[in-house]
């Protein structure tokens, strides 16, 4: 047995008692005894942080502190300093076009080729295309349609176009008016190139003789409902700075054109499609339709094909 006076003078020494869970005795647990030793490895194989007692041999041999006052050890090979053809390597332009050949290259798309029904019925055609290198390229347009077995309007694009900016190309050429009335030849100017939001955008404008201006804006946008299923909404504004009563143009706002056509790509180069169209015009321009009998405003519907070389 060990009495009150012995627990005391091993517990002052830095000994301790602890119950173990094991009974020896019939009522009475087994009381062993636990040095400082025991209490260190114990705690190491917890993982718990060293002992106090410890910490001042574990110090010793700790490396040198820079903020102590000595000098940071050196590495064997000096670090060069960063120089201005480093960081040009590492952030190159990505605007620059150094990748850029003489090679040349030729595109043909023809937007619309189809048959239209509604309160007319005919058939239309847009088409655009280019043939040139990555920067300089001759391009060309060319739209009409006819209604009721007649040619209706006609027109033809040339231009000289170079590329300014990554999506964008600055073009400047001729139109040619081939129908209705006499033919009339402008002097056009324009832009042309992917907006944000992938919007495909056409601005041109137009001088004529007489000092006749025009403008025309078109936009479209293509929605991709699956990879080969395609919603193309488009739209067309077209201005006058005069008055032309032979071909039924009136000044101002002369006419808005939107469609929405869905195809479906069997091919990128092969898409039929079916939709429909709207037409209105403005002010003089639907007077002097209606005085040569034409269509002044309406809907149809179209049915095509969209192909590409």
């Amino acid at each position: 047995m060990i009495d009150a006076a012995t627990c005391g003078c091993l517990l002052s020494s830095g000994w301790a008692a602890t119950p173990q869970a094991q009974p020896v005795f019939a009522d009475r647990p087994l009381i062993a005894l636990v040095g400082p030793e025991d209490r260190d490895q114990d705690n190491t194989e917890r993982g718990d942080r060293p002992t106090s007692e410890q910490r001042p041999a574990a110090s010793k041999n700790r490396p040198t502190d820079p903020q102590d006052g000595a000098d940071p050890p050196q590495p064997v090979t000096p670090i060069p300093p960063i120089t201005d053809a480093d960081r040009a390597a590492a952030f190159p332009d990505v605007e620059a076009r150094e990748m850029q050949d003489d090679t040349i290259h030729f595109f043909v798309l023809l937007e619309q080729l189809e048959w239209q029904r509604g309160d007319a019925s005919g058939v239309a055609w847009d088409s655009t295309g280019w043939v040139g290198g990555d920067l300089e390229r001759l391009w060309f347009r060319t739209e009409g349609d006819a209604e009721h077995g007649r040619h209706g309007s006609a027109e033809a694009h040339l231009f000289y176009g170079r590329a300014f900016a990554r999506w964008w190309d600055v073009v400047i050429g001729l139109r040619q008016d081939l129908r209705p009335a006499r033919q009339q030849t402008w002097l056009a100017v324009g832009l042309q190139g992917l907006a944000p939001y992938w919007f495909e955008v056409e601005t041109t404008v137009y001088l004529g003789a007489g000092g006749q201006t025009a403008a025309r804006f078109e936009a479209e946008y293509e929605l991709l409902i699956t990879n080969r299923l395609v919603l193309q909404p488009r739209a067309a504004v077209d201005l006058y700075g005069k008055s032309d009563l032979e071909r039924g143009i009136g000044a101002g706002f002369n006419s808005f054109e939107g469609g929405l056509r869905v195809r479906y790509q069997f091919r990128r180069e092969f898409a039929p499609y079916v939709g429909v169209k709207w037409t209105e015009t403005f002010a003089d321009t639907t007077r002097f339709r209606e005085i040569y009998g034409e269509t002044t405003s309406g809907h149809r519907f179209v049915a095509g094909l969209r192909l590409w070389f």
